[in-house]
């Protein structure tokens, strides 16, 4: 666990380091991400229902879908997948129960229970602070499109 854990810390601190560098080289761009506020409140309902990427991540390294308070995370070019149920506390907090996964060597075990809350959202971007025994990490979601019902 502590490994998927340091494997996503880096590649967000990765991700984050390297919008910084793009924020640089296009001044413009950076005027127009400073002057949009974060949504107040946050839109906490967004996480609830779509398809979500992590910033920065290719999709066919991970991508996550939000349906009927079903969440998956899809990753190894959507060939393996961890299905959990999605159980809200109230509109921003929320925890996820791993119900199912296809790799057995990843450390995640089916019965973890993930205390989640969305804590800022901007525009399709939400940011998460996740726990799981003790241990907690911040990520940054965008949801890329609607699920159908």
């Amino acid at each position: 666990m502590n490994d998927v854990k340091t494997i996503s810390v880096a590649l967000l601190l990765l991700g984050i380091s390297s919008v910084n560098a793009q924020k640089k080289n296009d001044p413009k761009k950076h005027e127009t991400v400073q002057k949009k506020p974060v949504d107040s409140p946050a839109k906490c309902s967004n996480i609830k229902e779509g398809t979500f990427l992590r910033t920065n991540y290719p999709k066919n390294l991970w991508y996550m879908t939000v349906k009927n308070n079903v969440q998956t995370e899809f990753y190894n070019d959507g060939k393996d997948y961890i299905k959990s149920t999605v159980v809200f506390i109230d509109d921003c907090n929320y925890k996820v129960i791993v119900l199912e996964k296809t790799e057995q060597n990843n450390p995640i075990k089916v019965g973890d229970v993930y205390n989640n809350k969305v804590i800022a959202t901007q525009d399709n971007y939400i940011k998460i602070n996740s726990q799981l025994n003790g241990e907690q990490f911040d990520l940054v979601l965008m949801k890329v499109k609607e699920n159908k019902k």
